[in-house]
């Protein structure tokens, strides 16, 4: 039987932590950021994990 395939958009998009968690990137970052105020920039800097919900679909297709 051959090999499972990853999903290369999701191996760009998903990394998976040493404690097992899935980090992520925030949308809304990639251009025209004027409209937003410093406040939200500020937040979409910080890290951002994956829900309970979705990680094994994300690892799944990672792997």
């Amino acid at each position: 039987m051959p090999k499972m395939k990853s999903v290369k958009g999701a191996v760009k998009r998903f990394k998976v932590k040493k404690n097992g968690t899935v980090k992520r990137g925030t949308a809304f970052r990639s251009h025209i950021l004027t409209k937003q105020d410093a406040k939200t920039r500020r937040k979409q800097n910080a890290p951002k994990i994956v829900s309970k919900a979705d990680e094994a679909n994300v690892k799944a297709m990672i792997n």
